[in-house]
């Protein structure tokens, strides 16, 4: 696979202000292992290979586990996710795949029942703003650094 283009060169101003709710959702209060798991489970979804190991990466050196990131995809059948952590998941997969869902109302009233109004429009803006990193990195094939892995003698 071969880059389409550098969407940073291209469109410098565009992307600067795509960074900076970047910045501004980092700054809401949520959680920082919750911001990783949503933006891990979001480019999965999307199958965003740039996206997914940037932040598992990112989610490792927050603290994550590595077990709690493999079983991301499996979330609803795992025990290690809180009940936040579940109806943010749910809610990340409603939206990113709203086409289909149109956001339903179970799954709204689950984020409601563990998110404030405030928490639930960041938590939207944060699905909103890793949908949009996912299509840019996916559209003009951005590719993830590639770990040479050490010969066995």
């Amino acid at each position: 696979m071969k880059p389409r283009m550098n969407f940073y060169q291209a469109a410098p101003d565009t992307i600067k202000a795509l960074s900076a709710l970047e910045t501004q959702i980092q700054s809401t209060g949520l959680e920082k292992s919750l911001i990783e798991l949503v933006k891990i489970r979001a480019s999965q979804i999307n199958g965003c290979a740039f996206c997914i190991n940037m932040h598992t990466e990112d989610a490792r050196k927050r603290g994550e586990t590595e077990q709690r990131i493999y079983l991301l995809s499996a979330w609803r059948e795992s025990p290690l996710y809180t009940d936040r952590e579940r109806a943010a998941l749910a809610w990340t997969e409603s939206v990113t795949l709203i086409a289909d869902t149109h956001a339903p109302d179970d799954v709204y009233e689950q984020v409601r029942k563990h998110f404030s109004e405030e928490e639930t429009v960041n938590l939207t803006m944060l699905i909103a703003t890793i949908n949009a990193w996912n299509r840019l990195a996916i559209s003009f094939r951005a590719i993830h650094p590639v770990k040479v892995k050490a010969s066995v003698a």
